[in-house]
């Protein structure tokens, strides 16, 4: 699960697990993992079709979710992904993560970005409050689509607690599996356009050819593409020190990160950038792009670039490389840095909004 997912799930189940005196019911557009069914006080519903094209999108919110919040006698509806149902009457909440489609709307679809731009303006005026996870994207969602700011709350996404720090040994296990024994760089994410892949892998390239000792990890599934073609001008020498994983299973995940000698994360765009957490949470210090939300995040515990400038990447890589006082300094910050994140805060605020939407 990328970030989306995630606040989703690990929300819902707080929110659930919290609040036995409650009914809440989920909605799914097909069959789904019981494990998805948090406690005894969770209905789970299957509402057809299943809602993986925009026309779906349409039929699903404005018919499907439309007839169970009447038939269930919903008091309120809470949207993890924004998308709300413009018919209902019912007070509706929903969390706008980031707006990267009106920003960057380039990077999606033309049939997905269509339905977005059309839709969210809507969503954004329908809804009795927004939820967002920085001040950043409040920010922007206020500007763009003229919302009051009073009506938007941030609520910074949290961090899993599996993420930790790991011995030497461990890691050289870790380098042994995914990047031929050696030290790597790591990102983690969703391949997408707007994480700046491309530029990523030019300045690895660049610093290979200074004599760079480490690899480079990337964790995470294609978007949009479904080939390689961010391999595209890279040399043979530096594709076999690039390791992609596709996508890692939690418990996988929270070691091949904490393996790493630095999490390289420079998007042109982000709302939030949960791996910058999951990275300072495991003592690994960043590399991140100096634009949108990224600075809100880490703080002064990560070393900025410019996301645009691969020779300002490509000198970070060799600057966190050599630099063993500068790599400790940005671990012990970072470590600091991520108590300010907790899924258990994030819930807390989510269960206020509902309950001050019902006033």
């Amino acid at each position: 699960m990328e970030g989306f997912g995630w606040f989703t799930y690990e929300v819902t189940k707080r929110l659930a697990e919290s609040h036995p005196e409650h009914t809440f019911i989920f909605l799914f557009d097909r069959p789904f993992d019981p494990k998805f069914v948090f406690a005894d006080n969770v209905i789970p519903v299957v509402l057809n079709p299943p809602a993986r094209h925009p026309i779906l999108f349409y039929i699903w919110f404005e018919f499907s979710v439309f007839n169970a919040l009447k038939k269930y006698k919903a008091d309120v509806f809470f949207s993890p992904d924004g998308y709300l149902s413009l018919r209902s009457k019912v007070p509706q909440i929903g969390v706008i993560h980031d707006l990267n489609f009106e920003q960057h709307p380039q990077d999606v679809p033309w049939v997905p970005r269509t339905y977005l731009k059309h839709f969210f303006p809507k969503f954004a005026q329908k809804a009795r409050k927004i939820i967002t996870v920085s001040e950043y994207s409040k920010q922007d969602i206020v500007e763009r689509y003229q919302i009051n700011p009073a009506k938007i709350t941030v609520a910074w996404n949290g961090v899993s607690p599996l993420f930790q720090p790991i011995s030497e040994i461990q890691k050289e296990l870790i380098r042994n599996e995914f990047s031929q024994g050696n030290p790597y760089f790591i990102f983690v994410g969703a391949l997408h356009p707007r994480k700046n892949i491309q530029r990523l892998l030019q300045a690895f390239e660049k610093f290979s050819n200074q004599n760079g000792k480490e690899n480079l990890v990337i964790v995470g599934e294609n978007l949009w593409k479904k080939d390689n073609s961010y391999l595209e001008g890279i040399s043979e020498n530096t594709i076999a020190k690039i390791h992609f994983t596709g996508h890692l299973p939690l418990g996988k995940l929270t070691h091949v990160m904490a393996a790493a000698n630095c999490l390289t994360y420079v998007p042109y765009f982000e709302g939030f950038g949960i791996p910058l957490v999951e990275a300072m949470q495991a003592g690994v210090p960043i590399i991140a792009g100096n634009l949108t939300s990224l600075p809100e995040v880490c703080g002064d515990a990560a070393l900025y670039v410019n996301p645009l400038d691969i020779s300002e990447i490509a000198n970070a890589m060799k600057e966190m490389s050599e630099n063993d006082a500068l790599r400790s300094s940005l671990i012990q910050k970072g470590l600091k840095r991520s108590e300010n994140f907790n899924w258990d805060y994030t819930a807390g605020i989510v269960w206020d909004e509902i309950n001050s939407a019902l006033d």
